[in-house]
């Protein structure tokens, strides 16, 4: 076992299965692109990536993909199939239900192309590590975890045994300090998994994870953590008593105050890394006295 770590002093947040996204839409579907900010392709620039998937968008009707290298592989879409979904909708509805949304965020970017990192030379995108991409590894034999702490983002790369999800032999891929990380917004189209993530430097790139909200939460800046003994008494009664009656384990729990004025408490679940899904947790929402949010009390804010 060799599960990644924090530093002393170092708040993990949270992990969560994370690849680059996939096209969902007919003229793109089960497609990705590499762009530089003139929207052509760079995969083949990238350093240390190894041969993978070349897709060629048609406009009207197939699609198709073909892989460079060894065992090259053409898969032809239909032309009905494109015509109907021309428009970007969703024939079957997203795989989520109510998750995603039928209508583009970006046109451009989901329906018309599919660009999974937009970076020009020498800015962050590119550093990317080739694992994220789905054309390039198996997942029947190979993850990619996101983690995030109050330090830093960080990609890990571990083997995956179906039949044994709690063995974990963690590889970091790549890492960032979270000052370089400028905007997170989620992409509903068409199952609300995607997320965009925009460095400073202008570049970005565009995930999928199984579950993006806590990646989402706790990525956006700014991330203000409350320390647990600076709670009112309050406060630190209602967080002890919920995560002293937790059904299973946890972490020590950390406090946001939210935009809303509601305070958020989270607990990583302990020694529960998950292959597949990463690392689950607990959470708490209650109001500035202290006491718990009722059903009706929630808002946007404290999902």
């Amino acid at each position: 076992m060799n599960i990644w770590q924090p530093e002393p002093g170092e708040t993990l947040l949270a992990r969560k299965n994370v690849t680059f996204a996939t096209g969902e839409a007919m003229r793109v579907k089960g497609m990705r692109w590499f762009r530089d900010t003139e929207r052509n392709d760079i995969q083949g620039e990238l350093p240390g990536w190894p041969e993978g998937p070349v897709y060629t968008n048609r406009w009207h009707g197939t699609s198709i993909a073909r892989t460079v290298g060894k065992g090259g592989l053409m898969v032809v879409g239909g032309i009905f199939m494109a015509v109907l979904s021309a428009a970007g909708g969703n024939l079957s509805g997203g795989a989520f239900g109510d998750s995603g949304s039928d209508t583009p965020d970006d046109r451009a970017d989901e329906v018309e192309d599919f660009p999974v990192m937009w970076a020009a030379p020498g800015t962050l995108a590119r550093t990317l590590p080739w694992e994220l991409d789905p054309g390039r590894t198996d997942e029947k034999y190979y993850r990619t975890h996101a983690i995030v702490t109050d330090r830093r983002l960080v990609v890990v790369g571990l083997p995956f045994y179906k039949k044994d999800l709690t063995r974990i032999e963690d590889e970091v891929l790549w890492e960032t300090p979270r000052s370089n990380i400028g905007k997170v917004e989620p992409r509903d189209f068409k199952d609300g998994r995607d997320f965009k993530l925009s460095f400073n430097d202008g570049s970005w790139c565009r995930l999928r994870a199984m579950s993006r909200s806590p990646l989402i939460r706790h990525l956006r800046s700014p991330l203000e953590l409350i320390p647990v003994e600076s709670l009112t008494q309050a406060q630190r009664y209602t967080v002890d008593n919920f995560f002293a009656t937790a059904r299973t384990p946890v972490s020590e729990p950390f406090v946001r105050r939210l935009p809303c004025g509601h305070y958020r408490a989270e607990a990583l679940v302990s020694n529960d890394v998950d292959a597949f899904f990463g690392v689950g947790s607990v959470d708490l929402s209650m109001n500035a006295d202290g006491s718990e949010l009722k059903p009706g009390d929630y808002h946007p804010e404290d999902f």
